[in-house]
């Protein structure tokens, strides 16, 4: 198939994972430390999408004493903030029919490296600038 005519909805993850908004960063930690993506959806208690948590963002929000031998017991505690108060409000989301080449543009418009995949509200996947890389490069 042409990657012009190639929609969201058939190259987006599907099995995504969540936290939620009011998780400490801890709960993020341990996602990470053992999971190979960089990105999580941040939902609130009735399940609807709130934010987004990157990596980065994460990396960001912790001490760079946490680990090191400079350690205190402050730097250990930014593992006590909340995830929405360091994560990416108000996420720019696609639906399922959205085309790749416009999933792009968004990507590179914003400088963002996601898009959480929304159905009439309901969050059902996720999409990366590493699996719009992919479709592009396997469909060559």
């Amino acid at each position: 198939m042409p990657a012009a005519m190639i929609l969201v909805r058939d190259i987006m993850t599907t099995r995504i994972v969540t936290v939620s908004i009011d998780d400490r960063l801890s709960v993020a930690k341990h996602i990470f430390d053992n999971v190979s993506f960089h990105h999580l959806l941040a939902i609130d208690e009735n399940d609807k999408l709130q934010g987004i948590l990157s990596h980065r963002d994460f990396l960001k929000a912790l001490s760079p004493n946490l680990g090191t031998a400079a350690e205190l017991i402050r730097d250990t505690e930014t593992l006590n903030k909340r995830v929405h108060q360091v994560m990416s409000h108000n996420p720019i989301t696609v639906s399922p029919d959205t085309r790749l080449k416009h999933a792009c543009e968004i990507i590179l418009k914003y400088n963002i490296g996601s898009l959480p995949v929304l159905d009439n509200g309901t969050l059902i996947g996720i999409i990366t600038w590493k699996d719009l890389l992919k479709s592009y490069s396997d469909n060559d």
